[in-house]
């Protein structure tokens, strides 16, 4: 089989190293910015594409890729694009994600919403699906509430309102803000959770292979992820998102998330993402499945869930700057090693980090027996790792990783911006 691996960076390394192990070929894509990155001289074949945002140019990669048989769209990009996945299996090929149609339900919020509410999941309360005006998202909701875009994801185009005055005030703001990120201003309403843990169960069709603890987060988007969660027993949870999954009849591998209520323990639906996520390599190494090499061969092997693993986010941001973007050549660059350690990156000497896409360098992944083994092996692989040329967040992480409420596993959704101002 030949597969084009329809991304870039770390996540385009991952892919073209499960078609190596397979036996597979891959054909890597690659913009002007990206001409001498590493994946594009691991690949069986590279294609370029042109100007920086190419990789969104659905046509263009298809073109360009030539007599393939599969398309891997790793995550971003083009990954949750129904018309993109179409366009593949027009085309005869294989879309190794879901079906368009199930990428286009969950890609809908209220839509997946309601998938949830008919397979027994709960959900938040609030607005049953999107709200017509704000007169509709007055009546629906409870305080405080998050107004949430409909076609939105990633935890963006979410706002918080306390009271009816300030839902009046921030509806129209949100709606305007959900159709420039989106180009949807479809908005629905539900209650916010005040403290709450974000955990999240990865699916391959309708079988759960565990939760990954997300809460650590920074402008909701993830820093820190851990399987299995830090101090919640999610065993209800996981099959509630094997249940919505059923219910959807869903097609290889995917990620439900949940908000967890941290005084009451209750778990709610938020979202799912129909695609590999960031943060897979927990659940790899706590099950031992390679769950790239399952979306390419359409099958999971048997598992059983075992110790403790943690992912770490290297980005090319400068924590002593507000996390300033940090674009440059890299100098050099040393990576952890020993037992139970990976780096999953595509960073090296000489290579440069353009301005244009991801801050992404790399993920830290470690396994333990158990939750302070894998921290203490955490602590010791970042006291391994150096990166020069572009300013990281690894000092950041090393100090993170030192606290006792990150040790006690004491933390929700807000602990690490509160923690960093």
């Amino acid at each position: 089989m030949r597969v084009l691996v329809a991304n870039r960076g770390e996540i385009a390394v991952r892919i073209i190293r499960a078609c190596r192990d397979l036996g597979f070929e891959s054909v890597a894509v690659y913009t002007d910015a990206d001409a001498d990155a590493p994946w594009v001289a691991m690949a069986d074949r590279a294609v370029a594409l042109g100007k920086p945002k190419a990789y969104l140019d659905g046509e263009a990669l298809l073109d360009a890729a030539g007599d393939v048989d599969a398309v891997h769209p790793g995550y971003g990009f083009l990954a949750e694009n129904a018309a993109f996945a179409r366009a593949v299996e027009a085309r005869g090929l294989r879309f190794l994600g879901p079906r368009p149609e199930q990428i286009e339900l969950m890609g809908d919020k209220a839509a997946a919403r309601a998938a949830a509410e008919r397979a027994g999941v709960p959900v938040l309360p609030g607005s049953s699906g999107a709200v017509a005006d704000v007169e509709a998202a007055v009546t629906a909701a409870e305080y405080p509430a998050a107004i949430k875009a409909a076609a939105g994801g990633g935890g963006r185009g979410i706002r918080i309102a306390r009271d009816e005055p300030s839902l009046r005030k921030e509806f129209g703001a949100a709606a305007r803000e959900a159709h420039g990120a989106f180009g949807d201003g479809r908005l629905y309403v539900e209650r916010f959770v005040e403290r709450a843990r974000h955990i999240e169960v990865q699916v391959f069709g309708d079988v759960h292979l565990g939760e990954r603890e997300c809460s650590l987060q920074r402008r909701r988007q993830k820093v820190v992820e851990e399987s299995p969660a830090a101090t919640y027993d999610a065993t209800a949870l996981c099959e509630a998102a094997a249940s919505l999954a059923r219910e959807i009849g869903y097609r290889g591998a995917g990620t439900i998330e949940f908000l967890v209520d941290d005084e009451s323990g209750e778990y709610f639906f938020i979202e799912m993402n129909t695609r590999i996520q960031v943060e897979h390599p927990v659940t790899e190494l706590v099950t031992g499945v390679d769950l790239i090499a399952a979306q390419l061969t359409g099958e999971l092997p048997p598992f059983e869930r075992r110790g403790h693993a943690l992912e770490l986010r290297l980005t090319a941001e400068d924590p002593a700057r507000g996390f300033m973007p940090s674009p440059g050549t890299v100098s050099a660059v040393r990576w952890p090693a020993g037992p139970w350690v990976r780096v999953d990156t595509w960073l090296e000497p000489g290579v440069e980090v353009p301005p244009f896409y991801d801050a992404l360098l790399a993920k830290l992944i470690v396994w333990g027996p158990d939750r302070p083994a894998c921290l203490a092996r955490a602590r010791r692989a970042l006291r391994e790792l150096s990166v020069d040329g572009v300013a990281t967040t690894a000092p950041m992480l090393a100090e993170l990783l030192g606290e006792e409420w990150f040790a006690r596993g004491d933390f929700h959704t807000t602990t690490l911006e509160a923690w960093l101002t």
